[in-house]
């Protein structure tokens, strides 16, 4: 009796499986594991996103350095008075964020570069505003947590500074 096409089609689409998980088991181990600051980092840019869609202004300042300054001529307390200002006009937030780069610098300093994509439901004529912007941050490790202590911005397509 001649087998059916299903029964000689089983192995090799298998094979074909088992090809293809190994394969992307090697490719994923190409890039190596990230390392434990990089985790962090990522954690650190998922919880700023989320505090700022809560409109969580402690938990956001917490995360920056009273040191904090930039090129702007920017310290902690402007830009703790910049968001207030953004979490009173807009009545809801949200943020599509993508991190482009983490360098991590020793064990206490990184830079991350990413690109965010704000929106916010507000009073105004159209009920909404949305811009996106390319942000270069620093960081610091200080007691154990990764604080900001500039960052450098732009509109997208703009120039950051």
């Amino acid at each position: 009796m001649k087998p059916s096409v299903n029964e000689n089609c089983l192995p090799v689409a298998r094979r074909r499986v088992a090809f293809g998980l190994a394969l992307m088991l090697m490719l994923s181990a190409c890039g190596g594991p990230a390392t434990d600051a990089e985790a962090q980092l990522r954690e650190w840019v998922s919880t700023a996103q989320a505090a700022a869609e809560a409109k969580e202004r402690r938990k956001l300042m917490s995360m920056i350095s009273p040191a904090y300054a930039d090129s702007r001529g920017l310290d902690s307390d402007d830009v703790e008075n910049r968001f207030r200002l953004y979490f009173i006009r807009q009545n809801a937030i949200k943020l599509l964020v993508s991190i482009e780069e983490i360098r991590v610098i020793g064990d206490t300093a990184a830079e991350i570069d990413l690109t965010a994509g704000l929106a916010g439901t507000n009073d105004g004529a159209l009920g909404f505003s949305a811009s996106a912007y390319r942000f270069e941050l620093e960081l610091e490790k200080a007691d154990g947590d990764w604080q900001l202590i500039s960052a450098r911005w732009g509109r997208l397509g703009e120039e950051v500074h």
